[in-house]
């Protein structure tokens, strides 16, 4: 018996898709020497995080974006998933993984080709201006009584602290 012919699909056009959604960490690290934020080439301030790479874990993408990011090396096992924030601007729908790295390795440092650098560490009562929103969501949604303003986000925790 002769298998049925394949049947193939074609795009409408060359281009993909227009993004309608975009699935992004923020990661939260604080100690002794307080929150660690970088500052964005385009002026906001931020955690540390991107954008999740296909086949990643939600851990390894913290990981690997503070390697990215900073120099700072962390294990998954160190890296505590709080739970999804989910807004909506200009169209795209983004969903954000708020998550606190529990241990860490290294001194933050400013790395080649990186859109977002200048680590410094802020205390809770003294962060700078110009959070970018999503990590201002992420913050809130760590820290409820952080004197952070931002546009709204749907939090949904993955478990009870």
């Amino acid at each position: 018996m002769t298998p049925p012919a394949r049947v193939s699909s074609r795009p409408r056009t060359p281009r993909p898709p227009v993004p309608q959604t975009a699935l992004g960490v923020g990661a939260i690290l604080h100690g002794p020497r307080g929150l660690l934020l970088g500052h964005h080439r385009h002026g906001t301030w931020e955690l540390p995080g991107g954008m999740v790479e296909p086949g990643e874990s939600m851990e390894e993408t913290v990981v690997r974006e503070l390697a990215e990011e900073t120099g700072l090396t962390a294990d998954p096992a160190d890296v505590r998933l709080l739970g999804t924030l989910l807004d909506h601007v200009d169209g795209v729908v983004r969903i954000t993984v708020a998550a606190e790295v529990t241990a860490w390795r290294g001194e933050p440092a400013d790395q080649p080709g990186e859109r977002v650098g200048d680590w410094r560490w802020y205390a809770l009562d003294a962060l700078p201006q110009e959070l970018f929103v999503c990590s201002a969501q992420a913050l809130t949604a760590w820290r409820p009584g952080l004197p952070i303003d931002h546009t709204p986000a749907r939090f949904t925790s993955y478990g009870t602290r």
